[in-house]
């Protein structure tokens, strides 16, 4: 038995690898799903075995798995694909009798009314279908969707989204990262369901407050119609499906989808959540 990460050289991934190394757990009992050897490299001098797959090639699956291996299931990246992807991950899993399989989907599960959760809702179901013991990781937004993307805030002194007055209870990915450490190296977490978001939800107003006086310069909130959005996302470069998805998304945000706090991360991780504040701090790095 392996304690598995798939995706493990993601973002999200990664940074559970490295919460289960710093838990104690010996690299020997962890297993990294990556696509590559090469990408897996710096992992395995470490001692975590590696098992190469891929979420689009459902052949390699049937080797990523053993029998009564507890499994973080990190979703796709691919948004348009995922399903297909994340059914060929389940019934892999599945096949080789795993122990616990522990998706990491999105805040608000089967009620999230936007079209980022489409997929994560369908895997869910998929999941449920399979009969498998599970944890759902509802994971909610990630300070770091707003933080990577200072640069630009800096250079025009203003956060621009069409999110209105919502607000967003987010939190970063290393807090994420170690409620999926909490449940894979814990018990009495199968067949459970954990809202997952940060301690305080704060509003597009006061985070651009906040930038402003850690930078020092004028940054300013700028709401637009969502049709204003687009453009401005299209304009700095991103795909127009990816485009529509963020703007959705800020759809969700103005109804206070994503403000949610159930205090389950909290819980999980034994602390408080990380502050946007000190997201913004390291950013500013």
């Amino acid at each position: 038995m392996s304690l598995v990460v798939t995706g493990a050289t993601g973002h999200l991934g990664r940074l559970v690898v490295e919460g289960l190394l710093a838990a104690g757990v010996p690299a020997g009992d962890i297993a990294a799903v990556v696509r590559s050897q090469e990408k897996g490299a710096e992992l395995a001098t470490r001692g975590v075995e590696l098992r190469i797959a891929d979420y689009s090639a459902p052949a390699t699956l049937k080797d990523a798995f053993r029998a009564g291996d507890r499994v973080v299931f990190v979703s796709g990246s691919e948004v348009g694909q995922r399903v297909a992807q994340h059914r060929a991950v389940i019934d892999a899993a599945k096949e080789a009798g795993v122990a616990l399989l522990a998706y990491t989907g999105v805040l608000g599960g089967p009620d999230a009314d936007f079209a980022l959760a489409d997929e994560h809702k369908v895997t869910e179901q998929a999941i449920l279908d399979s009969g498998l013991p599970y944890t759902f990781l509802r994971n909610g937004w990630y300070h770091e969707n707003y933080t990577q993307n200072l640069a630009p805030v800096l250079e025009h002194g203003a956060v621009v989204a069409s999110a209105g007055e919502g607000r967003v209870a987010s939190a970063s990915r290393a807090d994420y990262a170690a409620a999926a450490v909490a449940v894979l190296t814990g018990e009495g977490h199968e067949n459970r369901a954990y809202e997952l978001s940060g301690d305080t939800a704060w509003s597009l107003v006061e985070y651009a407050a906040e930038v402003a006086r850690q930078s020092g310069k004028d940054v300013v909130y700028r709401n637009v119609t969502p049709e204003q959005n687009r453009e401005v996302l299209v304009g700095a470069g991103l795909p127009a499906p990816f485009a529509d998805i963020l703007v959705d998304v800020d759809a969700a945000i103005a109804k206070g989808l994503l403000a949610r706090g159930d205090g389950d991360l909290a819980r999980l991780i034994g602390r408080p959540t990380t502050p946007v504040a000190d997201a913004i701090a390291e950013a500013l790095k």
